[in-house]
């Protein structure tokens, strides 16, 4: 920058090159060398961080693996019949509250939103400040969260009441507020955070405790609750069971069988059943003068509508058109997420003026580029009233005189989910003008993505699907009379291109946009359009929630390995001193262990007098030790503790916490007298953990690792008389970066996709900074 400003100062060097980084370098590096610089002291080098809302947390991972010890054989009470019904039990419950949370959400935005338009705009901006004070972890969809949650990754907070309750209301009071954001991505964290907090019994915090919910306080059975509350999530928000179904198998979850698929399939059921008999209530007059209570878009087309083979080519290039647009929409929204986590850390209050910001200049928006727009004769067939005033419809009077609409104000003055239905509506080919069809595209387009990065609850599926009925039906508009297919198909079918586009799922979207437009007939366009827009946008960039996912700093495991995983075995990438515990050992030992280290794992090895020679015995938890510890199970002298350690604990001792309520090793006081005494550590080990050869290829770990759902993999050595151990793995250790920081030369075998990038777009946007 010197050379081409001689003039500069430093501090604006210095600020030029900040703005590069983050537009070049990987957001989480780039925030983890700033939160290091100013406090080195506070991350050990072997634990993983995230950004978790707009903050710079810890994380860890999730033990999946069913802990096999002395102990829990012997207290495992729990019969199967009890254990089977309570699951079954609690599915029927996350369904019945889903169902009613994501209900009264709708029909509080419809009402609110409403009332809004007709009393005139009242922007509602201080409802935005609960998320960025209370919250942080409820902003944006929640949709990473929970689907690195499913993958094994422990974010803080992510499932707290507080979260859950600050979602709830901030996703009402954002969508009411006109901003163009959606709700079925908060109502997914809104079904995955319901499912937690009873899979752990409820919150103690707050004094809701539930004893009969207890016997699921392990990470295994909370990630089968999760997944069939994310699924209820996506069922309440658009009423599409299979297709919540089908959005956990293909996008959520990595972990599948046969039992998650019939209890997934039974709590979405729960959904629909009870959504259905609630709509009946509001179908017959008495949820207020808006209220329908759910999203579904009747009537796109007539029955006996038929296409044609000359139709399939304008189908095409929607699909291919709408590939391009979803991935310039990924691209362009990873970059202004990247510029709003710059402006985050400065605080709190800059996080609050960014979100008036949008809010006015959206409110600005939806007031001003009507006037753009002329005036219509309403039509003469219509079946509402025309021009619609003080209630919900889709012509709206504006400016206009009486006998006319405007058509922009149509669908700017509504709630998303009713511009959705005006757009899929069939027999409205003359509604809208070419020119104020691309104005509302353009302006849902740039909206969307600046919209979803501020501190309040925000999804993307409804503003894509917007966005992309806005683009299919100008399409639709310029071909004209050369296709069957009225504008309204089109429109649907331009929202499974940009869904497509953006989403990279197929099978799911097309059912949730089958059971949405309830129209089996468009099922093989839709299929077409969706594998067509996929399969372009992925020559240019991965799916949208995989590239936030990568921003924040998840350490997902995909499922495929690296070529150059193949070339390295499992020794070449263990880091840190292994710290070994025996099977009887010193409580000082042990504290000096947990306070200097991060690591939630260690390897017990028993020695002579205890064995013939040094053998592997198990692996123990930081949390069963710190148990311990809490609960002084020591002795005088190292000998083994015998039977007497089933008397002095049960199973509940060592279950999992609740969220946040995990016992420290800073708060356990200890005399001198008792970390000179000892702890037998064999009733309480993992005697059977997972373990591999120092020889073994790591991308044969990984699939190891990943299929089977571990947090710890011990690598034993391949000849017998070495020490028993040799290193333990962890998620950290098949993440790409910390193996290229290892192995710097193995870049070039790194698994590339074929994309196309968007070199010109990228300086564009570093020239206009």
């Amino acid at each position: 920058m010197s050379t081409e400003i001689p003039n500069v100062s430093a501090s604006a060097a210095a600020a030029e090159e900040e703005k590069a980084v983050l537009l070049y370098e990987p957001l989480l590096q780039y925030q983890q060398q700033q939160q290091q610089q100013l406090q080195p002291s506070q991350f050990n080098n072997t634990s993983q961080v995230a950004i978790v809302g707009s903050n710079l947390c810890p994380i860890e991972s999730l033990d999946y693996e069913v802990l096999e010890n002395d102990l829990f054989k012997q207290d495992w009470k729990i019969q199967k019949f009890q254990y089977t019904f309570t699951k079954w039990m609690l599915c029927f419950l996350i369904g019945l509250v889903v169902s009613i949370i994501g209900f009264f959400n709708n029909l509080a935005i419809e009402n609110i939103a409403g009332t809004k338009f007709v009393i005139t705009s009242n922007m509602m901006l201080a409802r935005n400040l609960i998320t960025a004070l209370i919250a942080p972890e409820a902003a944006g969809s929640g949709i990473p969260e929970v689907k690195a949650y499913l993958n094994g990754v422990d974010a803080p907070a992510i499932f707290s009441l507080r979260t859950l309750f600050v979602k709830i209301v901030g996703s009402i009071s954002a969508v009411s507020a006109s901003l163009k954001i959606g709700k079925a991505g908060p109502m997914v964290h809104t079904g995955a955070c319901i499912a937690a907090i009873m899979g752990q019994g409820g919150s103690k915090k707050y004094g809701l405790n539930w004893k009969w919910l207890q016997v699921f306080e392990n990470d295994r059975d909370r990630r089968d609750l999760v997944t069939c509350g994310s699924a209820a999530g996506i069922t309440a928000a658009f009423r599409a069971p299979v297709g919540g179904v089908l959005f956990a198998l293909e996008e959520m979850a990595s972990w599948w069988r046969s039992a998650l698929l019939w209890r997934v399939y039974f709590t979405t059921a729960v959904v629909a059943i009870v959504l259905r008999a609630l709509i009946d209530v509001c179908l017959r007059g008495k949820c207020g003068l808006f209220g329908k209570g759910g999203l579904i878009m009747y009537d796109v087309t007539s029955a006996n509508i038929s296409y044609h083979l000359r139709d399939v080519p304008p189908v095409l290039v929607l699909g291919v058109i709408g590939g391009i647009l979803g991935s310039i929409y990924n691209f362009l929204l990873n970059k202004v997420l990247r510029l709003y986590n710059f402006i985050y850390k400065k605080g709190i209050f800059y996080k609050i003026i960014l979100a008036c910001c949008i809010s006015i200049f959206t409110s600005c928006l939806l007031f001003g580029l009507p006037w753009l727009a002329s005036c219509r004769s309403c039509p003469s067939d219509t079946s509402e009233p025309c021009p619609t005033i003080g209630r919900s419809g889709n012509y709206k009077k504006f400016q206009c005189p009486p006998g006319h609409y405007n058509d922009l104000a149509s669908l700017f003055f509504n709630t998303n989910d009713d511009a959705i239905k005006n757009l899929f509506s069939k027999d409205t080919d003359s509604e809208f003008h070419r020119l104020s069809m691309l104005i509302f595209f353009v302006t849902c387009f740039v909206l969307s993505i600046f919209s979803y990065g501020i501190v309040a609850p925000a999804g993307l599926f409804v503003p894509v699907i917007v966005t992309g009925a806005a683009y299919g039906r100008f399409i639709g508009m310029i071909i004209g009379s050369h296709s069957n297919l009225n504008h309204g198909l089109f429109a649907v079918l331009g929202s499974a291109a940009l869904l497509g586009g953006s989403m990279r799922m197929t099978v799911s979207l097309g059912v949730i946009i089958l059971e949405l437009t309830n129209n089996l007939l468009l099922l093989p366009l839709i299929m077409l359009v969706l594998l067509i827009s996929k399969t372009v946008a992925d020559a240019f960039n991965g799916n949208i929630y995989d590239l936030i996912m990568k921003s924040k700093g998840f350490p997902y495991l995909e499922t495929h390995a690296e070529p150059y995983m193949r070339q390295l075995t499992v020794c070449d990438v263990v880091t840190g001193p292994l710290q070994i515990f025996h099977g009887i050992e010193k409580v000082g030992n042990i504290v000096h262990v947990l306070k200097t280290t991060g690591h939630n794992g260690f390897p017990v090895v028993d020695e002579p007098p205890l064995s013939e020679s040094p053998i592997l015995f198990g692996l123990i938890l930081r949390a069963h030790l710190i148990t311990l510890l809490k609960k002084k199970a020591f002795l005088q002298t190292p000998a083994p503790i015998g039977p007497d350690a089933f008397l002095q604990f049960s199973s509940n001792d060592f279950a999992k916490k609740g969220l946040g309520n995990g016992d420290k090793i800073e708060d356990i006081e200890l005399s001198n007298e008792e970390m000179e005494m000892f702890i037998d550590l064999h009733p309480f080990t993992n005697a059977t953990p997972y373990t591999v050869v120092e020889t073994m290829s790591l991308a044969k770990a990984l699939i190891l690792f990943r299929e089977v759902g571990l947090r710890h993999l011990l690598v034993v050595p391949k000849v017998s008389g070495r020490i028993p151990v040799v290193g333990l793995l962890t998620r950290h250790d098949f993440m790409p970066e910390h193996i290229l920081n290892l192995h710097p030369s193995l870049a070039r075998g790194r698994w590339k996709r074929l994309r196309f990038q968007f070199p010109r777009l990228g300086r564009l946007i570093r020239g206009l900074w």
